[in-house]
Order: C-alpha cells, then sequence, then structure tokens
C-alpha cells in the first residue's frame, strides 16, 4: 500500500540503510556474494535501476525474506512515480484548455 505522507521508500534506499550497512558489509561485497556487479548493485541502491523479479529472487535468497517484498516496494515506488507524472500531465492539460477557453 503507497503511504499517503511521504514518498515510498526507494527499494535501493532500504537495501542500503536496513540490510547491506547493518551487515557492516561494502557494496562490493554483498554484490559479489549475490553474483552481482557491482555497477548493479550500485545503480539499484541510487535508484538508476529498479528490482527485477530476478533480483528479488536472489535479495531473498539471500537475506533470508521473502522476494514479494523487494517486488512490493518496486512497485509502490514505480506507482508513486506515474501518479506524480500523471498529476504534471493532468495540470498541463488542464492549464492548456483553460488557456483555450480563453482565447
Amino acid at each position: 500500500m503507497l503511504p499517503t505522507n511521504r514518498t515510498p521508500t526507494l527499494p535501493g534506499e532500504m537495501l542500503l540503510e536496513e540490510f547491506i550497512k547493518p551487515m557492516n558489509l561494502t557494496q562490493k561485497a554483498f554484490a559479489s556474494h549475490l553474483g552481482w556487479t557491482y555497477a548493479k548493485l550500485n545503480e539499484i541502491v541510487h535508484g538508476k535501476r529498479g528490482i527485477t523479479p530476478e533480483a528479488a529472487l536472489d535479495l531473498a535468497d539471500t537475506l533470508n525474506m521473502e522476494p514479494e517484498f523487494w517486488l512490493n516496494l518496486q512497485r509502490d515506488w514505480d506507482l508513486w512515480r506515474a501518479k506524480q507524472k500523471h498529476k504534471s500531465r493532468i495540470t498541463i492539460n488542464i492549464l492548456i484548455n483553460s488557456n483555450e477557453q480563453r482565447i
């Protein structure tokens, strides 16, 4: 469920702050353990790459949790971003339409 009073947590931020840092691991070491490149993990951590079902399975296996946790975080983030873009388009359309009516 999307939080209503704040931006949802970026999956990579959750991964870094709640898992990698508390385990005192570097991104490089954690990526190696997952069989990922450092670049892949770093892109996820910084929100430049999303959590795919395959990545969710890797994380779930490594962290002894369910893959749905990661997929739900990604879904919430993606939906929030889409809603922000949608709101912007609606606002622009309203402004354009109201200006056309004045002409």
